[in-house]
């Protein structure tokens, strides 16, 4: 096979060997670390400035609603116009956002700390589903879901260093140094993107954005892949939220720890996740994303259940520690195969739109999760709720090994089932840029893409 452009002899595989996914995935990493280091220093900051707890919530609510309500509009956007240039857009206005805080002397300009807030976090709703629609006509089709597995590193990789940097960054530096640090994030991000990408952008959405919106959904109905994906991104969802509300529980009555120890559980899962990023990546060029993301599931269920019934044998939190460590590893794995399913059996053209209403899908769950999570505690007790929430990811693993099991036509990839040839691919063996029609492979979307906690 014929060596493809933009993949330079040396020792690296798979994507990483390809320049334009080196570039891609690098201002992701850089872009996304700027993101965290604000997320967390702007309430550190907050509680600061005002002393007021109910303060400090309001503003973590003001980072997440725009993920929640802005998903649909980000997805239009990401199949609207150029993707390149929209993240390049979004990473300059980032930067642009920022200077009203300089304004801020003291809590009467609180408003402005919170309007910021706000439109940081719903242009980095918008920056991810361009990227993650980007990144299939980058990368070889077999390189999808390795791809995905390496973005998700990346989250692993930006949080660990935003979050552990955010609160340094303000006590140390105060707002000025967050202000420089991570504009300069941004700025670094636009530059890795200055030079376009080897692909053609597929014609653009001119349609209003409800309509725009709706032929998203339509793909989804049309698609049996898609269709088929629905439930178990919903039950990973339901899982997710269940976690959110009785890991608190658990470590406070199982494990008789506190805020520190819940911060430690939470934190350590992305040393597992880098590990993991790495092992899927290799993982993933030997495997279908149906098998990949059954599998995982399957993993990370049982792991979970053990990690929930360990409790019985010792609470000690260096092994608790070791175990949701551990834990990040498979979520990896579910992130990336469930991306590259959805990736790969939709259109390039709709391709920001069904991705997006895929993190709606997941984001609506994980609320109802949330939701419910009092309720199943109450009603079966937290050391069955527990076990609940761990058999729905196997539930989720199992239906995606069937649903995508080799020979089905669930199984196959929209570019393979094309009417037309598709032009070549920007990671195929000629090198071209021109993307399918057709398609090759959240929020996620916002940092919701990042894998489900367990």
């Amino acid at each position: 096979m014929t060596r493809a452009k933009g993949l330079p002899k040396g020792p690296l595989k798979g994507p990483l060997a390809n320049r334009d996914f080196r570039r891609l995935w690098s201002a992701g990493f850089v872009s996304e670390t700027g993101d965290w280091i604000f997320m967390i220093a702007m309430p550190v900051f907050v509680y600061q400035l005002t002393g007021s707890v109910t303060a400090t919530a309001a503003n973590f609510i003001l980072e997440l609603l725009p993920g929640l309500l802005l998903s649909p509009v980000a997805g239009v956007l990401a199949d609207r116009w150029d993707r390149r240039r929209l993240m390049i857009g979004v990473s300059l206005l980032q930067v642009l956002v920022l200077l009203p805080l300089l304004a801020v002397d003291g809590p009467g300009q609180l408003y402005l700390v919170n309007l910021v807030t706000c439109a940081q976090a719903a242009l980095a709703t918008v920056f991810q589903p361009a990227k993650y629609a980007l990144l299939p006509s980058v990368v070889a089709p077999e390189d999808v879901a390795a791809a995905n597995g390496l973005a998700s590193l990346n989250g692993n990789l930006a949080r660990l260093l935003g979050a552990s940097c955010g609160g340094f960054v303000v006590a140390g530096l105060g707002l000025p140094g967050v202000l420089v640090i991570d504009a300069a994030s941004f700025l670094v991000a636009v530059a890795l993107l200055a030079r376009p990408f080897g692909v053609a952008q597929p014609a653009a959405v001119r349609e209003p954005v409800w309509r725009a919106w709706v032929a998203g959904l339509r793909e989804i109905r049309n698609q049996r892949g898609l269709r088929l994906m629905v439930l178990p991104v919903g039950l990973i969802g339901l899982a997710q939220g269940l976690f959110a509300v009785l890991f608190i529980v658990f470590v406070t009555e199982r494990l008789g720890g506190g805020e520190g120890e819940t911060g430690l559980l939470r934190g350590v899962q992305a040393i597992g996740g880098i590990a993991g990023g790495a092992l899927i990546g290799t993982l993933a060029r030997r495997t279908d994303p149906g098998r990949l993301l059954g599998w995982a599931l399957l993993v990370f269920s049982a792991m979970t259940a053990f990690t929930w019934n360990s409790a019985y044998v010792t609470t000690a939190i260096w092994f608790q520690a070791a175990l949701f460590a551990v834990l990040g590893a498979p979520g990896i794995g579910v992130f990336a195969g469930r991306m590259a399913i959805v990736q790969l059996h939709t259109s390039d053209a709709t391709r920001g739109r069904v991705l997006a209403s895929f993190q709606s899908v997941f984001d609506g769950f994980t609320a109802l999760g949330m939701a419910l999570a009092g309720a199943l505690a109450g009603l079966l007790g937290l050391p069955f709720a527990l076990d609940v929430q761990a058999a729905l990811l196997g539930v989720a693993g199992l239906l995606a090994l069937w649903h995508f099991r080799p020979g089905t036509r669930a199984a196959e990839p929209a570019v393979s089932r094309a009417a037309e040839p598709a032009e070549p691919h920007a990671g195929a063996a000629t090198g071209a840029g021109a993307a399918s029609t057709v398609g090759t492979p959240d929020r996620a979307p916002s940092p919701a893409s990042s894998p489900v906690s367990p």
